[in-house]
């Protein structure tokens, strides 16, 4: 489609026309972001769940902590939850779980525009048409003329918006089922993560209570030049 149909089917539909085609390029702009922001997710997620596991299981928790602020993913919150509570094993499983669900629910932020604009296009288009159609009738009762050759021209420019309004619907509702089986699949992966992360931070507590109480390394003062001397 060039430019100048396009424009000529914007003007066509009026304002509810370009209501559709902001609502499009929303639907786009949401689907590039969330693939960007998932891909390659997995493979970062368990490459760290399985750098920091390491760690707990040796009984440095100090390493894990390194690994955590090294790794910018969100999932990095569920080890650090877990590690802060060393002191007190009971309470990780709650922890953790809350980390969890809100590495989910920034996994599934913005979907709800899609699934909103996947409800309700079909009804703007169908608004537009409505609009459309009693204009056709207003003018051909302006005019004093009848019959269908009147108002076709216009009922079929009002139609526009209908198929407009259905047409990015289904773009909406693609993407959306589409990122909800990511984030499903994503959500389920970060559960067996989250069980083993409990598991192992409650087997190895006392010593990685003992690795955070150590303090950290300092580097050597440098020795005094011979000049000074």
């Amino acid at each position: 489609m060039s430019f100048g149909e396009l424009k000529e089917l914007l003007q066509t539909g009026g304002i509810t026309m370009v209501i559709i085609v902001l609502g499009s390029v929303a639907a786009v702009v949401i689907g590039i972001e969330r693939f960007l922001f998932l891909r390659g997710f997995a493979s970062r997620a368990q490459e760290l769940h399985e750098v920091v596991i390491r760690a707990l299981l040796r009984g440095d928790a100090q390493l894990a902590l390194h690994e955590c602020d090294r790794a910018h993913i969100p999932t990095a919150a569920l080890y650090r939850a877990a590690l802060d509570r060393t002191t007190r094993p009971e309470r990780i499983p709650d922890a953790v779980d809350r980390a969890r669900r809100e590495v989910v629910q920034a996994l599934r932020a913005p979907l709800w525009i899609l699934g909103t604009l996947g409800a309700t296009m079909p009804f703007v288009g169908l608004f537009g048409t409505v609009w459309g159609i009693l204009h056709s009738f207003r003018s051909m009762a302006a005019a004093g003329t009848g019959g269908f050759a009147v108002v076709a021209s216009g009922i079929s420019e009002a139609l526009i918006t209908t198929a407009g309004g259905i047409a990015v619907a289904v773009e909406a509702v693609v993407l959306f089922n589409y990122f909800q089986a990511r984030v499903g699949k994503e959500s389920f992966d970060l559960t067996l993560k989250a069980d083993e992360l409990v598991e192992t931070v409650e087997e190895k507590a006392d010593e990685l209570q003992s690795s955070l109480e150590k303090p950290t390394p300092r580097a050597a003062p440098e020795p005094a030049s011979a000049a000074g001397a």
